[in-house]
């Protein structure tokens, strides 16, 4: 499976259809349980190795989980989990954010490749994959096949990038070693898809702050024996810590960050932790495990911490993103702050501006936003990609008040050569609602911009949210057969095989009533990827007998049973 988005990494793909704000991008669809918050059992947070150790290619514990589980079928059922978790409410794909964890996440991905962590089977099958879930409590997790979630809330607790960048050390060191295979190895007698059936309700279960709801979630023998499973043990969690260290300090960041969010931690478990620290009951912090966190970041020496704003900035993002309520936004619209800290000061009116375009007070929203651009030039040294995303923040407000001229002005003002993805499904619905506000308005700004988001989903196909835009503006330029094909490709890359495959009939019909002139290129890629589309499902559907123990259909080739 391929990742778009923020594209410090290869150009892969990343899961997508989550809009920038409530106007502003196609909306993600309220559908599913939120069980597929995917809470987190799978993951872990701690210490790392010396420098001077993080050269030396150790043996690794999960070296062992390809002779018991595949790197394919450990992929497969990732994607399982995936293609339900994108289809869950909590799963959100804030353009901006998703950004801006991949400027973390993409240095830490090539610092595993270059020490070797990352095998080239494994770069081959895995995403290499980070995703959001919009939940308030403090968590992040590894699943099956490369990829790792972040909820809003640890990134709302975090008080630096390099805090931010330890928890994903920490996670991808867990998918390097392979330590996730190795846990569910003893199910591999099982079928992939019950596997990943019953890894999504243990998930579902741990998550669960009833405890009767839970038991019964993992009631039956295979289920209780993968919770046991989940849990890691001491030395999968110190070659965690020791592998994420090393990836740290490689990639660029200060090694003092893991320390600082295990102190963090620690002082969190000294308070009332009611169901909000879902990261220290899988993981809890030993004594042993902070000295050692302290330990290497006081004897190893670290790089110095990384810039502020941008975190602060991103920090308030999630705030306002992970509490949508109105009392909430109210508190956090006001955007005023008596701090004498200017960052603190920037990072107030930010949240400000977006909380007041959430609630639809779009001149304060205005206000807040232009006070937060003006304050940040005060700030020293300067951050370019704070301020690109200050000026996204700009656009974004605008989009929503019904200002998609001076959305694109704040876009041309904004730095140039970072945020391709966010900038470019923001220019894309801004030059979009212009052409609606104005029909008769030149249409160069809309062909470009469906050209930008064309040229994209070819590298990024997984890109929901761009297929979904370039779907609005095909059509918006006339391109029918483009824009069915395109809404068929937004369904697909939300894992919605079904809804994807019905869009493509549409499409293939109009294909076949089209008059002279129509597109014969775009109408061959329809009936190749109605072909692919077919074989999937058909593929996952005969994976779901295998599960529940049916027999597959008789091939209409074989004879009939005498």
């Amino acid at each position: 499976m391929e990742r778009c988005g923020p594209q410090a990494l290869p150009p892969r793909s990343q899961p997508g259809d989550a809009p920038l704000n409530s106007t502003s991008l196609p909306s993600r669809r309220p559908h599913r349980r939120s069980s597929v918050a995917l809470a987190l059992v799978l993951a872990g947070l701690q210490a790392g190795p010396l420098p001077a150790l993080a050269q030396v290619r150790l043996p690794a514990l999960g070296e062992s989980a390809s002779d018991d589980l595949s790197i394919s079928a450990e992929r497969r059922i990732g994607e399982q989990i995936m293609r339900e978790g994108r289809r869950d409410p909590t799963y959100l794909d804030d353009a901006v954010l998703v950004d801006y964890l991949y400027t973390l996440w993409a240095p830490l991905v090539a610092a595993a490749r270059e020490r070797g962590e990352i095998d080239a089977d494994t770069d081959r099958a895995f995403p290499f994959e980070a995703f959001l879930l919009s939940e308030r409590s403090v968590n992040a997790f590894a699943l099956p096949g490369g990829y790792v979630g972040v909820h809003l809330g640890l990134i709302a607790i975090t008080s630096t990038r390099d805090q931010m960048a330890s928890v994903l050390a920490h996670e991808l060191a867990h998918v390097t070693q392979r330590h996730i295979a190795r846990s569910i190895a003893g199910t591999r007698t099982s079928s992939l898809v019950s596997v990943a059936a019953l890894l999504l309700g243990v998930l579902a279960a741990a998550r669960s702050s009833n405890v009767d709801a839970a038991n019964a979630a993992i009631t039956g023998g295979q289920a209780a024996a993968i919770q046991g499973q989940l849990n890691y043990s001491r030395d999968v969690e110190r070659e965690a810590d020791r592998v994420g260290y090393g990836l740290l300090g490689a990639a660029g960041f200060a090694t003092t960050g893991m320390a600082a969010m295990f102190d963090r931690l620690d002082v969190a478990t000294r308070l009332n932790d009611n169901g909000g620290f879902p990261y220290l009951r899988s993981h809890p912090l030993t004594v042993d495990r902070i000295s050692e966190a302290r330990s290497r970041s006081l004897l190893a020496g670290s790089l110095p911490p990384g810039p502020k704003l941008g975190h602060a900035l991103m920090q308030m993002r999630s705030r306002v993103l992970m509490d949508p309520g109105v009392v909430s936004l109210q508190k956090l619209a006001g955007g005023a702050t008596s701090s004498p800290v200017r960052i603190d000061q920037v990072a107030a009116a930010y949240g400000g501006a977006l909380a007041a375009s959430q609630l639809k007070d779009h001149a304060q929203a205005e206000s807040h936003a232009l006070q937060a651009l003006r304050l940040s030039g005060t700030v020293a040294p300067a951050e370019p990609q704070a301020e690109l995303a200050l000026h996204l923040l700009l656009a974004e407000v605008r989009l929503a008040a019904a200002n998609p001229t001076g959305a694109l002005q704040a876009l041309a003002a904004a730095p140039a050569g970072l945020g391709a993805r966010p900038r470019l499904l923001l220019a894309a619905q801004a030059a979009l609602d212009q052409q609606r506000q104005q029909p008769g308005i030149d249409r160069i700004e809309l062909r470009r911009q469906t050209e930008a988001l064309q040229t994209w989903v070819a590298d990024q196909p997984q890109d929901a949210a761009a297929w979904q835009l370039l779907s609005g503006t095909s059509e918006a330029i006339g391109l029918r057969l483009r824009s069915l094909r395109a809404g068929a490709e937004a369904q697909a890359a939300r894992g919605d095989l079904t809804g994807a495959i019905d869009r493509m009939r549409a499409a293939q019909s109009a294909a076949r009533t089209a008059s002279e002139g129509q597109d014969f290129i775009e109408a061959s890629v329809i009936d190749s990827r109605m072909r692919q589309l077919v074989a999937e499902r058909r593929r996952l559907v005969l994976e779901m007998r295998e599960a529940s123990g049916q027999r597959s259909p008789r091939d209409p080739n074989e004879p009939p049973p005498t």
